[in-house]
């Protein structure tokens, strides 16, 4: 009798793995609301973690099995409802269910010859956020990773523009001939814009922040200036839709206008922020959007559709295909009817994110992503309200949108040693590890600053927090 080939053994293997995920996988999804969001012992837990390979496997099952141990005891529960330090969304119940078929079906997206289904559910679902966020029906969009990669084909397009407006294809030639590349924003630009431009050869030392405050509020009129002081050459401008330490919001409207009459590319970071479109309580934030040139957004934020997902918006197709441009012999043409998302964006590899921005949005609608926007301002204000009420507690903003900033205030003492003392309460809460939650900065002063954008939470979750927080002062 022959043994067995690989191909047998695998097909067995894999019968008895659906078995096993289906009896594992309810327990998994059904206790991300009463777990922790960071085990305290996860560090003893993983202490011998690293080891040798091994010459043989323990096979699927138990290497499984061995998984959801490790993850239960030492994992970070951060899509559960306690999650608060990023802002990170939970999983939509259609989101978390087709994102799991993308991975069975191992549906590849980077051209439609590869999946047909997940090209045409990018294409559907990239219109319907067109929709919902009321941008131009005529603008391309590509799903990448998250609001990082989505700035980082935003600005990669305002970069070729930027070169083609003194007759230099920086795709091809690259930079070294033109002069430094000016970039104009305000003081709420996040540190992955940094990121972007820098990895681009656009560098840090070019982007020009214009504040009023130590906070980073625009000056406008500083603004206006540095626009004037261009002189007519080209340059880009960043406009912040949504800050992540207050929630705050660049003058968005005001600094599209205003660069409409300079020569410049104009990107929206709206990576949380451009949220505010689905709710008329929010909406007047973001009042202009459609008018800039470029457009970022996250899905593994206010959308709730499972890591990692985000979404770029360029007016022109063009220039997103120079930009990337991408050929090979071997290759479908990039420009032919049937549509190739990995020729205008900067991965090739692409999983099929796509099945899960199609079946949130098929399954709940505007209406239903209206309802989960709105959910997470109630949680914000309910926080806000609950900080008031503390007399240890210093509400440092009043929420604008899904951020709300506060601190530890016990009374007598000075702002540097409130500063000091709320860093190792933030140290201290982070160890606690019920609540993933750490301190930040508003201007000079530290703060706490949960954002919230995950359905799961609720009022009650906010209680705890405030409870634990003034539980774990009391110890230092």
């Amino acid at each position: 009798m022959t043994e067995p080939n690989l191909g047998d053994e695998f097909r067995v293997e894999m019968d008895a793995l659906m078995h096993q995920l289906t009896e594992a996988l309810p327990g998994v999804v059904g206790s991300i609301d009463d777990r922790i969001a960071l085990p305290p012992d996860a560090g003893n837990i993983l202490a011998d973690f690293q080891q040798r390979l091994p010459e043989k496997g323990n096979g699927a099952a138990a290497t499984i099995e061995r998984l959801i141990y490790l993850n239960n005891r030492a994992g970070g529960n951060v899509v559960g409802p306690k999650s608060y330090h990023f802002v990170i969304g939970g999983s939509t119940p259609a989101a978390l269910g087709a994102d799991l078929l993308a991975t069975a079906y191992e549906a590849i997206t980077y051209t439609w010859i590869l999946s047909p289904t997940g090209v045409e559910m990018e294409t559907q679902g990239l219109n319907w956020l067109k929709e919902l966020f009321g941008l131009p029906v005529s603008w391309p969009g590509v799903i990448v990773t998250g609001a990082t990669m989505a700035n980082f084909v935003c600005l990669a397009a305002g970069r070729q523009w930027w070169g083609e407006q003194q007759g230099v294809d920086v795709s091809e030639t690259g930079m070294s001939v033109l002069p430094p590349c000016p970039v104009l924003t305000s003081g709420f630009v996040h540190a992955a814009t940094l990121k972007c431009l820098a990895t681009q050869g656009i560098g840090r030392v070019n982007v020009h922040r214009y504040c009023k405050d130590d906070f980073g509020r625009l000056d406008l009129d500083a603004y206006k200036k540095g626009l004037e002081a261009l002189d007519s050459a080209p340059a880009l401008v960043v406009v912040n839709a949504g800050e992540v330490n207050a929630g705050e919001f660049d003058p968005v409207n005001e600094m599209i206008e205003l660069a409409r009459e300079h020569n410049c590319w104009v990107h929206v970071d709206g990576a949380f922020g451009l949220f505010a479109a689905t709710s008329p309580r929010t909406a007047h934030f973001v009042e202009g959007v459609e008018k800039a040139d470029s457009v970022t957004v996250d899905g593994h934020k206010w959308l709730n559709v499972p890591y990692d997902s985000g979404y770029a918006f360029v007016r022109d197709h063009g220039l997103m295909a120079r930009a990337f441009r991408y050929d090979a012999d071997y290759l479908p043409n990039a420009d032919g009817d049937r549509p190739t998302p990995g020729a205008i964006g900067p991965e090739s590899s692409r999983r099929a994110r796509s099945f899960a921005l199609w079946a949130t949005l098929q399954a709940y609608g505007r209406e239903g992503q209206q309802r989960l926007v709105e959910h997470c301002l109630d949680i914000a204000q309910y926080c806000a309200e609950q900080v008031r009420a503390s007399d240890k507690l210093d509400l440092m903003n009043d929420p604008q949108l899904n951020i709300v900033s506060f601190r530890y205030n016990p009374g007598g003492m000075s702002e540097e040693t409130l500063d000091y003392l709320n860093i190792r309460l933030g140290e201290a809460v982070m160890v606690d590890g019920r609540f993933l939650i750490g301190t930040s900065k508003m201007g000079a002063r530290t703060i706490f600053r949960p954002a919230f954008s995950n359905w799961r939470t609720r009022e009650a979750d906010i209680d705890e927090l405030i409870a634990v927080i003034l539980e774990v002062a009391a110890t230092l």
